[in-house]
């Protein structure tokens, strides 16, 4: 049985699964060559693999230092690993095709369709060639406008390089960066400077709203009234979790309101940080750690349940609250089976934060604080760390690859892939009752 032949017996679900662990295991044998490090020995099994997990997922949890422990290749296929895992696998070999002016299959589209997670498979081609353009143009934006700031410090040629690099981390919401020391650790040497602070949120919520979103945007315009009830919805509640966390950041922590805001909005999906995070306070990490669990919205660079799924959860709280029947809101109804996704997915991921928290706790001997704060930071794909990963024994730094691996892929992407989809049987098992609250 030949590769093609194995392909078509597979779902879609499957292919994406297959897809991401196909990019890390590439990665993982780049970045073991010794042209991939700065000494010249190449990088162990471990560090490679983690490294790339943590690329291909953009997380950003590293376990050495980006800046000082790869060389300019291994940082090149870093931020390959970066670009492509951002934008899926899927998409970029969807993306071949097309550039080789071959014809896209319908297995191709149907696949594309799942991994942008569109509503339906007619016009996937032309979606695909506007989430090409939106990214280019992007990214190329946020470098130009990091540039002088970075040329200024590193020189205009590695300036050019740390504006590119930085530029496609931030879109993508990887967290990766080339600062070490000189730079305070992330970005916290530019926390008082408005250009790059302005520059790389603006990148971390363009890639966290969504390429479902931006299409809305670029037909609709500012017409809100045409936008779509997902469209509202993501803006609504990250307009929410930007606002309200950064506020609470800003009353509880001796720091700027530019700090506030910047950890608000990179805690959710991205993972620089313009603060030390070690010396926030327990409440603080809390905040961080629900931000990390939530992510941006379907469809986008970013990781966690989502900004949708934890809408439905709320919205179908309040339903429960007020005695409807329904989910209602903005005149309409989610859909039962929506509801029931949502629930689903946040179920498995609090199963695993707990789960991944308590083991850490107690095979790395750390305090559980921290460990929940790792934890969901590779869940979320965040990349957000408080210097344990790189402490972490071996067992638990594999925990968190999978982690990390099951954030990017998703979890209904999982499920599907598991279980292929079964007709439905034409009866129903009597009830049975049952109590509960």
């Amino acid at each position: 049985m030949n590769i093609f032949s194995l392909l078509q017996r597979l779902s879609s679900f499957q292919i994406i699964v297959l897809s991401f662990a196909f990019l890390i295991g590439t990665g993982t044998l780049l970045l073991m060559t010794p042209w991939a490090t700065q000494n010249g020995q190449g990088a162990a099994l471990l560090t490679a693999c983690f490294t790339a997990v943590s690329a291909s997922c953009v997380t950003g949890l590293t376990v050495v230092d980006t800046a000082t422990y790869w060389s300019s290749f291994g940082q090149l296929v870093i931020l390959l690993l970066i670009q492509v895992g951002g934008l899926g696998v899927v998409t970029m070999a969807v993306a071949i095709t097309v550039g080789m002016g071959q014809h896209v299959s319908l297995m191709q589209r149907s696949t594309m369709q799942d991994a942008i997670s569109a509503q339906q498979i007619g016009g996937i081609v032309r979606m695909l060639r506007f989430v090409l353009k939106f990214t280019a143009g992007t990214e190329l934006l946020g470098a130009c406008l990091l540039w002088p700031h970075f040329a200024r410090d590193y020189g205009w040629l590695q300036g050019i390089w740390m504006a590119i690099f930085h530029s496609v981390s931030a879109f993508c919401n990887a967290g990766f960066d080339l600062m070490s020391s000189r730079g305070g650790g992330s970005l916290m040497a530019y926390a008082g400077d408005p250009l790059v602070n302005l520059t790389i949120m603006g990148l971390i919520v363009a890639g966290g709203l969504g390429f479902l979103t931006w299409a809305d945007f670029s037909v609709n315009r500012l017409h809100w009234r045409k936008w779509t009830f997902q469209t509202r919805i993501i803006l609504l509640m990250t307009a929410l979790l930007v606002a309200v966390p950064a506020l609470l950041f800003f009353t509880q922590e001796p720091i700027s309101g530019w700090q506030a805001l910047f950890q608000s909005v990179t805690t959710r999906t991205a993972g620089f940080n313009t603060m030390d995070i070690e010396t926030l306070s327990e409440g603080s990490r809390c905040i961080m750690i629900i931000l990390m669990l939530t992510g941006g919205a379907p469809g986008s660079t970013a990781g966690g349940i989502k900004t949708t799924t934890a809408f439905a959860l709320f919205m179908t709280m309040v339903s429960v609250l007020r005695m409807r029947g329904d989910v209602e809101c903005q005149s309409r109804r989610i859909p039962t089976e929506t509801v029931r996704h949502a629930l689903a997915i946040f179920v498995m991921y609090l199963f695993l934060f707990f789960g991944a928290s308590i083991a850490i706790g107690y095979l790395d001997r750390a305090p559980m604080i921290d460990a929940m704060v790792e934890v969901s930071s590779a869940l979320g794909t965040v990349g957000l760390s408080i210097g344990l990963t790189e402490k972490l024994s071996p067992l638990s730094q594999i925990m968190l690859m999978f982690l990390m691996y099951f954030g990017r892929v998703g979890a209904l992407t999982m499920i599907y892939a598991l279980h292929k989809r079964k007709k439905a049987v034409p009866c129903r098992l009597p009830e049975g009752r049952l109590t509960v609250g």
